[in-house]
């Protein structure tokens, strides 16, 4: 059921709904790091989420794009509406002192004060011209983004006229990165941000950079190739996220497929609905939330997430 053909009494009750785990899908164990516990349906009813992200308190925020909203959910459990209208957005991030990155659909990448809810633009155009529709986004421990810029929902012609991935510096000048991938999607730091993750969503192909400095990188390497649906395809990844040993989660549509920082398979996560993006969340950072079409998931993993800014 999508939210935007349900009745007014459904929607107000979305507004402060709980949480109601479901059982799931028994998860197999991943080569070199552990059993993962069940994946479980936190809750349903949505219509395309995306980008959760924690923030110091416990909450994971996500996003629904078709919705234009931002959901939080509480350490208690509670689900209620954060943000409406959203600018569409989808890849959110913390930013420190109290505030919510955010990679707005409708083309700029903004950051929102979590008690206000003041929205302010930090970057919505380069060279003279917006965004795409920007995508997914991450922050280094200088508060420099690095965020990505593809075609979902962009108008036509695109804008830019050409997907790309970008470096915002803290000084606000913004760097076109690279614009050779097939719709470049999610995007990571390396923990210590010596290593750029940028996951396509139109080849199979996932790519690595080395990060001499900030905003900087080199010739990009492919780090790794995605188990496909069946032969022949050549489908990329969404979103992802990485733990504290350089693991990478990324989600596709066989699930989340996880790959040790040398590029090696090392299992899959499989989820009822096809995930579109992941975060680590709970107070030991081992729970794993994965947005996935019209519902939130989680399930339990043996390694502690990494988070690239936490204040």
């Amino acid at each position: 059921m999508q939210l935007k053909q349900t009745g007014l009494g459904f929607l107000l009750s979305m507004l402060t709904m709980f949480a109601m785990p479901t059982t799931g899908i028994t998860a197999e164990p991943l080569e070199g790091i552990g059993e993962v516990g069940e994946v479980e349906k936190v809750q349903g009813g949505f219509q395309f989420l995306e980008g959760p992200a924690m923030t110091p308190d416990g909450s994971i925020y996500f996003t629904d794009i078709p919705a234009n909203s931002i959901y939080r959910l509480s350490p208690g459990g509670k689900i209620e509406l954060f943000l409406q209208p959203s600018g569409h957005a989808n890849g959110l991030m913390y930013g420190g002192n109290g505030r919510l990155l955010a990679c707005q659909m409708d083309g700029q990448l903004a950051t929102i004060d979590l008690k206000s809810k003041d929205v302010t633009v930090l970057a919505k155009e380069y060279q003279g011209k917006r965004f795409n529709a920007c995508n997914d986004l991450v922050i280094d421990q200088s508060g420099g983004i690095y965020f990505t810029d593809p075609r979902f929902r962009a108008p036509e012609p695109w804008p830019q006229g050409k997907e790309a991935f970008y470096y915002r510096a803290p000084d606000g000048q913004v760097t076109r990165l690279g614009d050779d991938l097939a719709a470049p999607n999610g995007i990571a730091l390396s923990p210590d941000e010596k290593t750029l993750y940028v996951i396509p969503s139109m080849q199979s192909e996932m790519m690595a950079y080395d990060v001499p400095a900030p905003g900087k990188i080199d010739r990009g390497r492919v780090l790794c190739r995605l188990e496909q649906t069946r032969e022949g395809r050549s489908q990329g990844g969404d979103g992802m996220a990485i733990d504290r040993q350089g693991n990478l989660y990324i989600t596709s549509a066989t699930g989340v497929q996880v790959f040790s920082a040398a590029g090696k398979a090392l299992g899959t996560i499989r989820v009822p609905e096809q995930p579109a993006n992941v975060a680590f969340g709970g107070s030991d950072l081992r729970t794993l939330y994965i947005t996935a079409r019209a519902g939130l998931y989680r399930c339990t993993v043996p390694i502690s997430g990494h988070l690239n800014r936490k204040e």
